[in-house]
């Protein structure tokens, strides 16, 4: 923001403020200033970005200065809010008990540009971004900023869900500073999630910019619009990641937490308790950003690996970013030539050198994998859905060890996945993926088996693709035959002996044997190794 427009910005504010207030501003002595606050009985204060309280005068606040400002604003929402037609300004009330306005925090909104420089590589990206930080710390601003920035420099369609109309200000007319970024207004707080939800089925947007998800209503609505396909940007109440898993109320945007009984083995391996926590489902945001002061920010470029390793106790170490340095993730011109089959050895030796035993013991030492390296050398399918569930579909590949990946945006995806039933609302979106000539594939409900079907189908896994289809086949078996033996098991029989299958099958038996609270151990040799299950949670494995 341009000091001219900050300074017509704060005259606006001064015209509403009585003249023992208005008399000690000045636009020099603003310029860090977070708020003003006036209550009854006390002297006014200013309030300055580095802690400093500032008394304005000798004179009390009186109930008549206090009624001077409400007589020159907006009346105050439900959630006692209220602001100034054209500015980013605030004005929140005290109430007492018989709901009479006895105080007022006036907090000043100004336009501050490149508070994202350092992060604008990830906002670029396309993934969507969980903003945490405790209040006062600039997460609107970054918001703001972000809007501006995805709406103009990439031409998106941006929708801001504004429920305290703090981002784009207050009236009719958003603040410039959002740029050509659209705002939907909320008549009450407790109306975000409809908005929210509305925004996607009326608008067709391809990010949502939301404020302070703070309920258990909200986050299943964030759940819902990345189901969609649509990237979010928002900020959540909490000051870090591992606060917010234990928040009951919003950890399923990161994944949410479950108590898991671990087999005896699985325990011993871990070398922890038989009960531990473990993420529950895929997040809903695929980045967590923790604002630790103004000038510098705690990266999490992957957010289900994060919660995995906080989780379990392991190490782990966002990136640190400071808000003066700009970061690019592009690769140096000599090493952007695509990588094929026969580089795989020598890229991965380079990554293993990275990773040296003299470095410090909390860094990232279980963040490299061989495998997931190899799938991208390979070329990953990458497949866009609309109004199909991102969690059942990421199970599916992951069960299925599929070559494939979820991707928000359209233009990067092989093949396009929708629910039949949503046809008409996403003609827009199908439409588009006509034009790039994507094959669209069509699932009736949003079941697994449903859902699986057309997996298969998309990525030709037919039987000339007799290694994944014979898996997927046996697995499915296997699977059948264990839940058959659990039913055995539960109702009364000592134990039950399996087919023999190979290592990674036998792997996903256990895991279903451990959900029952059942146990289960590997016998045999080679071809004919296989599972017994038998009652009871300490069979010694």
């Amino acid at each position: 923001m341009s000091s001219l427009q900050f300074q017509n910005d704060l005259d606006r504010l001064t015209e509403v403020l009585p003249d023992k207030v208005r008399r000690y501003i000045s636009y020099e002595k603003m310029e860090d200033v977070i708020e003003i606050v006036l209550d009854i009985g006390r002297t006014p204060e200013i309030r300055h970005a580095g802690g400093k309280i500032e008394y304005l005068g000798d004179e009390f606040v009186t109930e008549d200065d206090i009624n001077y400002i409400t007589g020159r604003i907006q009346e105050f929402t439900s959630d006692n809010r209220s602001g100034i037609p054209g500015t980013l300004h605030r004005i929140s009330a005290i109430r007492n008990r018989q709901g009479k306005i006895i105080g007022l925090t006036c907090r000043i909104g100004r336009v501050v540009t490149g508070t994202i420089a350092c992060i604008k590589d990830i906002c670029m990206m396309n993934k969507s971004i969980l903003f945490l930080g405790r209040p006062g710390v600039g997460k609107t601003t970054k918001l703001r900023e972000i809007s501006r920035l995805v709406a103009d420099e990439l031409g998106k369609r941006v929708v801001i869900v504004d429920t305290s109309n703090e981002i784009a200000g207050d009236g009719d007319t958003p603040h410039p500073a959002i740029g050509h970024a659209r705002r939907m207004q909320v008549t009450q707080p407790e109306f975000q999630k409809d908005i929210m939800i509305e925004a996607v089925e009326n608008h067709t947007p391809e990010v949502i910019v939301v404020d302070e998800i703070g309920t258990e209503a909200e986050a299943q609505a964030a759940r819902t619009i990345a189901e969609r396909g649509v990237m979010l940007i928002a900020t959540a109440h909490g000051n870090s990641l591992e606060n917010l898993i234990k928040n009951p109320t919003l950890s399923d945007l990161v994944g949410g937490i479950q108590s898991v009984t671990l087999g005896d083995d699985e325990a011993k391996r871990r070398a922890s308790q038989k009960t531990v926590l473990e993420r529950e489902k895929q997040p809903t945001f695929d980045v967590v950003i923790e604002i630790l002061d103004r000038n510098t920010l705690a990266v999490y470029k992957n957010t289900a690996e994060a919660v995995d390793y906080i989780l379990r106790g392991w190490p782990i170490r966002p990136e640190i970013r400071k808000v003066d340095k700009t970061y690019d993730t592009e690769m140096p011109e000599q090493d952007k030539h695509e990588p094929t089959i026969s580089d795989i050895p020598k890229e991965i030796n380079k990554l293993e050198q990275k990773i040296q035993p003299e470095h410090n013991t909390d860094s990232l030492k279980f963040s490299f994998s061989r495998q997931k390296y190899v799938d991208e050398v390979k070329g990953i399918k990458k497949i866009y859905l609309y109004a199909v569930s991102r969690t059942i579909v990421e199970k599916v590949i992951e069960r299925l060890d599929l070559n494939a990946e979820i991707t928000r945006n359209l233009e990067d995806a092989d093949i396009v996945i929708a629910h039949k039933n949503f046809i008409k609302g996403g003609a827009k979106v199908l439409s588009t993926a006509n034009d790039y000539r994507l094959q669209i594939f069509y699932v009736k409900t949003n079941s697994m088996a449903q859902i699986q079907k057309v997996l298969k189908e998309a990525l030709q896994i037919t039987e000339a693709s007799e290694t994944l289809c014979g898996y997927y086949d046996d697995a499915e078996r296997a699977l059948d035959e264990a839940k058959a033996a659990i039913n055995k098991i539960l109702a009364g029989a000592e134990h039950v002996e399996l087919t023999p299958q190979n290592q990674h099958i036998r792997k996903l038996q256990h895991e279903l044997v451990e959900q029952h609270n059942l146990s289960s151990k590997s016998v045999g040799e080679g071809s004919n190794r296989h599972l017994r299950i038998v009652g009871g949670k300490d069979y010694n494995n």
